[in-house]
């Protein structure tokens, strides 16, 4: 995506940037294209460091395997990233592990820590899609991407949940704007 693309995401940031009395702020993102929800996601890569936890919800086929592709090209990840729904995690090696997570298959969040889930947090950025799923299990520290179908486009809402998720929420709001 362009240069021109990439400011259009930033604009909707800007002005669509809310604070809910419960919730770190937040953004909302409405992006028209799977290559928008992938250039969201690579604006947000390089904030990122091993422990982070970005927990993805939201219908089939809402994005949130394109966010993680976007989220592996900004880490510097390189090759396909494919949906880890029947291997369940899949470990994508670069500068930065990415550790892609699905628990879409399991029935409940006691069968994602029986899969050793606890072990994988401090070495990698993990990306869990349907974690809503799983909400038991997920870190009292996590970035939450909620993802929802907004005509042909995407409504994306992202938050930081606890101190260190929401001052990355916060610089990527103000990443592109220069606020």
């Amino acid at each position: 995506m362009g240069k021109g693309a990439s400011r259009g995401v930033a604009k909707w940031r800007k002005q669509m940037a809310r604070k809910d009395e419960n919730e770190s702020s937040g953004i909302v993102v409405a992006t028209g294209s799977a290559d928008e929800t992938r250039q969201l996601a690579v604006e947000l890569a390089p904030l990122l460091a091993p422990g982070d936890f970005i927990a993805l919800m939201g219908p089939l086929g809402a994005g949130k395997t394109c966010f993680v592709q976007g989220l592996a090209a900004g880490l510097g990840v390189e090759g396909q990233v494919h949906s880890p729904t029947f291997v369940l995690m899949r470990v994508h090696r670069g500068p930065v592990t990415l550790c892609h997570a699905d628990a879409y298959r399991l029935d409940s969040a006691e069968e994602l820590l029986d899969l050793g889930f606890d072990d994988w947090l401090d070495g990698c950025v993990i990306a869990l899609e349907w974690a809503d799923r799983v909400a038991e299990a997920l870190p009292a520290e996590r970035i939450e991407v909620e993802m929802s179908y907004d005509g042909e486009g995407r409504r994306i809402v992202l938050r930081g949940i606890g101190q260190r998720p929401a001052s990355i929420v916060e610089k990527l709001k103000h990443e592109d704007t220069g606020d």
